[in-house]
């Protein structure tokens, strides 16, 4: 049995229909159990169990991770020795951690995934780390302003990142879960080319049918933003990304398509996916 966590987010949800997909019995995991945000009950697969559990209190996961041998883990909550602790006691053998590209490009900075990735490869069960570039998912910031005055608004427009779709982890993820191979690895998760903001919010009006008009932000305007909703560390270190990124933040990797067969999905096919959100 594989215990999922995070299993309403975006690439939880892929990796609970991916496994269940396939046949594996599995246990998802998230703060609110079967009931999503507004008490409005979540679309589980069947035969999927869910369970309501917090990471941030590795003392009550007792009761999600019964009977599981594989683990899918966010960074969540802050005693990550704690909630392997308690996956080992329940008979977890083999843990897919996701953490974040910065983890390995930052060395500085994204202390709370490299405590995670510390801690799993302390942990003496067998692991993989997948450490995915920025989500695709990120371009939901534009989509009230896209809506109600059709633009678009960011920093550094022609700074391009291989963001990739979330779906593409999830699919990865599930992958790594079931399939012998991969104890050990890390892999670096990206879309099939670098994008630009610029070229984000091209896809997105087309994929709208309408013009979108595109607004650069100064970096001092971008960070106001950011440190509305994250704390002053972790907004430099994701300007300094966005703004500066390294040679091995701007490369393609090869990882989705070696362990999936087929190239990752575009940020293109994304905004299409996603359409109405913007409309």
């Amino acid at each position: 049995m594989i215990v999922v966590t995070g299993a309403t987010g975006n690439v939880g949800r892929v990796v609970v229909a991916a496994l269940a997909a396939a046949g594996e019995q599995v246990t998802a995991v998230s703060r609110r159990g079967a009931q999503g945000a507004g008490g409005m009950p979540l679309d589980t697969p069947p035969g999927v169990r869910h369970v309501q559990a917090d990471l941030a209190d590795p003392a009550a996961l007792e009761a999600a991770f019964a009977g599981a041998d594989a683990l899918f883990l966010l960074v969540a909550g802050d005693d990550p020795a704690g909630i392997l602790a308690a996956a080992k006691a329940a008979g977890v053998r083999r843990v897919v951690l996701l953490t974040s590209q910065g983890t390995g490009t930052r060395p500085n900075g994204y202390r709370h995934p490299r405590a995670f990735e510390e801690a799993v490869r302390a942990s003496g069960l067998e692991w993989t780390i997948l450490r995915p570039t920025g989500f695709a998912t990120n371009a939901y910031q534009w989509a009230e302003a896209v809506r109600t005055t059709r633009t678009a608004a960011a920093p550094f427009a022609d700074v391009a990142l291989p963001v990739v779709h979330p779906a593409d982890i999830g699919e990865v993820a599930a992958e790594v879960l079931v399939k012998p191979g991969h104890a050990s690895a890390t892999y670096v998760l990206t879309g099939p080319a670098a994008v630009s903001p610029r070229e984000q919010v091209a896809a997105i009006e087309a994929a709208v049918g309408e013009p979108v008009a595109f607004v650069e932000l100064t970096r001092e305007q971008a960070r106001a933003m950011l440190l509305n909703v994250m704390p002053e560390q972790v907004a430099d270190d994701t300007l300094e990304i966005l703004g500066t990124p390294t040679d091995d933040e701007r490369r393609v990797s090869p990882s989705v398509e070696a362990i999936l067969g087929r190239a990752p999905r575009s940020f293109a096919r994304w905004a299409e996916e996603n359409a109405p959100a913007f409309k």
